[in-house]
């Protein structure tokens, strides 16, 4: 079921261990990546694998609003054509609440000859991209946003300015990946560098640059805190999508809640996305390590968070306050949810996230009404606790549409039921 209509969705935990097979769709992360280096590009270029979701569709209709050709042949395919520019569009480009499209759409917006509004809605508001403005600004482009967040006015000049730019990343890898992204298509060489050895998952550089590649961007890490890209453009490519990581954090604390076997179709050590990390934990329950740092694997703490409630012994989560600035709070909305569960379940403490483990939580029923704060990883990830306590209803259960639009049918094609529904 997608529960498209949905406010409410409670669980029924299953009675036997979940089995099956379940592919997870593909990477919103590479999926926006590869969507704009291909709307950048000149020539045809066909995605394959992809994902189809909120986020990913407002990225392509941004780029079909700046000139550029983005057809959909069926569920996982994008077919994108281009000539290497971008137009300026009729109106501002609304993107929901999608960071990647926001943040990497500010940066190309360098590359318009024109004016571009990039903005979002209530929550895209509340998150900040005063450190992207501030790094484009030093290139002498004509960027404002009064608010510290969107909506942001971009005055295009039809080129990425070349010379050297300096970003802090501590709040998020994305300012670094937009801006890595955009300068391929540059005046001249571009030279990017952080301000501080801090970066949001540091590994999602990782990704994007392997996307550029791909498209024959000429990127090079020159240390472990500058990148140079040569002034190359993009030629149009055919790429294959890897499945989500994050959203297979999902099925693999489901497995193991349950004592199941949910064969994913691409085994854990494939991945190359840093919420893959969080396999070697999960894979670990119910001996969660006292303390993890989610720091390069950030959306992969929701699961573990909600994981660690079963857990032998309690869990100290660190390196998580970039998780204050993303969809919404997560390190309150997740404390929130677990205390809704039993009080004192999840306490914040500075940026981090401290879980009362308690086995004995499975096979209770303890009626919790979780917010999801419009949030798809707290709704996903508080499924889990669904799978074990009986009585956890999920509010908004239609956000999971972000990043995962079936998630809802995966569970109940692997046995979970929900309340109200025929056996």
């Amino acid at each position: 079921m997608h529960a498209p209509d949905l406010r409410t969705l409670t669980i029924v935990p299953p009675q036997a261990p979940l089995r099956g097979r379940v592919m997870p769709p593909g990477s919103k992360s590479i999926t926006n990546r590869a969507l704009l280096i291909a709307g950048l590009a000149k020539g045809v270029s066909r995605l394959s694998g992809a994902l189809k979701s909120d986020d990913t569709r407002y990225m392509a209709q941004a780029l079909r609003a700046m000139g550029v050709s983005v057809d959909e042949p069926d569920d996982t395919t994008f077919v994108v054509t281009g000539d290497g520019r971008l137009r300026a569009p009729a109106g501002p480009l609304f993107l929901g609440n999608a960071g990647t499209a926001t943040r990497f759409l500010t940066a190309a917006a360098a590359l318009v000859e024109g004016t571009v509004v990039i903005d979002g809605d209530e929550h895209m508001r509340k998150r900040p991209i005063a450190p992207l403005v501030a790094a484009l600004a030093s290139l002498g482009l004509v960027v404002e946003a009064p608010s510290g967040c969107p909506p942001v006015t971009v005055a295009g000049r039809g080129a990425f300015p070349a010379g050297r730019v300096e970003i802090d990343g501590g709040l998020s890898s994305q300012y670094v990946s937009a801006l890595l992204m955009a300068a391929a298509c540059g005046e001249g060489p571009v030279e990017i560098a952080l301000t501080g050895s801090e970066i949001g998952a540091r590994g999602y550089i990782d990704l994007t640059l392997a996307s550029m590649r791909a498209f024959g961007a000429d990127v090079e890490q020159t240390d472990a805190a500058t990148w140079r890209v040569r002034p190359t453009g993009y030629r149009a490519s055919d790429v294959l999508i890897e499945p989500d990581a994050s959203a297979a954090t999902y099925l693999w604390a489901a497995e193991v809640l349950t004592g199941g076997a949910i064969d994913l179709g691409v085994a854990a050590d494939a991945f190359t996305q840093p919420d893959a990390r969080a396999y070697a934990h999960i894979a670990a329950f119910p001996h969660l390590p006292a303390v993890i740092d989610g720091a390069q694997m950030q959306d992969a703490v929701p699961t573990l968070a909600v994981l660690a409630a079963f857990n032998a012994t309690p869990v100290r989560f660190t390196g998580i306050a970039n998780l204050r600035v993303k969809e919404c709070d997560r390190v309150a909305a997740l404390a929130q949810g677990l205390c809704r569960i039993r009080s004192g379940l999840g306490t914040e403490e500075g940026d981090d996230l401290l879980v009362a483990s308690d086995p004995t939580l499975a096979g209770q029923r303890l009626p919790a009404e979780i917010d999801s704060f419009a949030d798809h990883r707290i709704a996903m990830s508080f499924a889990l606790a669904g799978l074990r306590i009986a009585g956890i209803t999920i509010l908004d259960p239609a956000c999971v549409g972000k990043t995962y639009p079936g998630y809802w049918r995966a569970l109940a094609a692997l046995g979970v039921r929900y309340e109200g529904e025929a056996p």
